[in-house]
């Protein structure tokens, strides 16, 4: 993609979309029903190659952010103010993201203050070729990685975070429904994963909504919302304030699937009773 240049890249975009338009049936009625979610509407072919080009286009600049090169963006950034608070505390701070938009443009802020300490806790045993992939990219960036479960991982989370850094989490891949919670998404229940919530009360420091939207061409939005400063969850209500939050969350990103419908990245019925 480097060697080639972003635009001939984005090109090659289109056969490879129109491919997964034509071999996805199962995928484009999982996304015919999110638009009717979402908008009130189902996307034709034209809407839903449109889906496929926007998710190839943030894959294809994952190979950027990795090499650093974020000057070939145009990033804008909103409620950076709310991170500098948050962070201001003293006690690190969760990012807490999701698979819409971008997560990857997370590592932009990381940049432009350099002496920020970024770290990603995500599930990779299902994709050793994406985690070979930024090794040979950055291997930087690559460690910077950390494999969900693990005592040795959970110490470098809290030595992160102890050091005034940030733990980026996904707040909507739920991988086991023994840890799950069903939350209002789009006007129908659907499960939502607690560990990032439980994390924060083990922690205890602040936590910011993290939103990466790509805008097309080279832009991306960033949205930046605090969750809280600090969640404590009681010991007689613990389950109930566990929802309360995920609530909270899912409301926000209900609003911006809306907002950014396709920045959607979850090729799944996320409503589904299993994962």
């Amino acid at each position: 993609a480097e060697s080639l240049g972003r635009p001939v890249a984005r090109a090659l975009l289109i056969p490879v979309c129109f491919y997964y338009l034509c071999r996805s049936g199962e995928a484009n009625q999982t996304l015919r029903q999110y638009y009717l979610r979402a908008q009130g509407r189902s996307p034709g072919w034209q809407g839903l190659f449109h889906h496929y080009y926007s998710f190839g286009s943030t894959i294809l600049d994952r190979v950027y952010f990795l090499r650093g090169r974020f000057g070939l963006f145009d990033i804008r950034v909103n409620g950076l103010d709310t991170l500098t608070r948050a962070l201001s505390l003293g006690r690190g701070c969760l990012l807490l993201g999701s698979h819409l938009g971008s997560f990857e443009v997370v590592r932009a802020m990381g940049v432009s203050r350099e002496e920020l300490d970024i770290k990603v806790l995500m599930d990779e045993q299902n994709a050793p070729l994406m985690r070979a992939f930024s090794h040979e990219m950055n291997p930087v960036v690559a460690d910077s990685v950390l494999q969900v479960g693990g005592i040795d991982n959970m110490l470098r989370v809290r030595e992160c975070l102890e050091g005034g850094g940030i733990v980026g989490i996904m707040g909507d891949r739920l991988m086991s429904h023994d840890q799950a919670v069903r939350c209002n998404f789009l006007g129908s229940d659907a499960p939502f994963p607690t560990g990032s919530i439980r994390l924060a009360h083990a922690v205890r420091t602040p936590v910011v909504m993290f939103f990466g939207l790509y805008r097309g061409n080279n832009r991306y939005d960033v949205q930046l919302e605090l969750l809280s400063e600090e969640i404590r969850l009681s010991s007689e209500r613990r389950e109930d304030d566990i929802r309360r939050w995920t609530q909270q969350y899912a409301d926000r990103l209900a609003q911006y699937s809306r907002n950014a419908t396709d920045n959607w990245f979850n090729f799944y019925d996320f409503w589904q009773d299993t994962p």
